[in-house]
């Protein structure tokens, strides 16, 4: 055959595509980085509602139950039973707004 080249040779890489791909790819690493969600499980606020709605429920429930006990033992039916409810629902909003004052955690404190 002939030992002639072809008229066209391969054209080798540019190193501007590659520049480019790289920086494509760190682009796209940077964009998923901050795309991803940053907080695992429930969230702070989530958290504190259930704690204040546990902290409500738990201080009426607990003066009822308590306030039903006194009665039964004592026999002054619908006073102890007012009063628990009352002390329950005292207990109850102290301990929320104890909650409410209280400073949050500092995630970047213990490093």
């Amino acid at each position: 055959m002939s030992d002639e080249k072809p008229a066209r040779e391969s054209i080798a890489e540019d190193a501007r595509i590659d520049a480019l791909e790289a920086r494509l790819k760190a682009a796209r690493e940077r964009e998923d980085e901050r795309n991803r969600p940053k907080v695992k499980g429930a969230d702070a606020n989530y958290r504190s509602g259930n704690r204040v709605l546990a902290d409500l429920l738990g201080g009426i429930f607990g003066g009822l139950i308590i306030g039903w006990a006194f009665d039964a033992l004592v026999g002054t039916m619908p006073w102890g039973l007012l009063a628990g409810l009352f002390f329950g629902i005292g207990v109850a909003f102290r301990n929320i707004i104890r909650a409410a004052n209280a400073r949050p955690d500092d995630p970047d404190e213990d490093r």
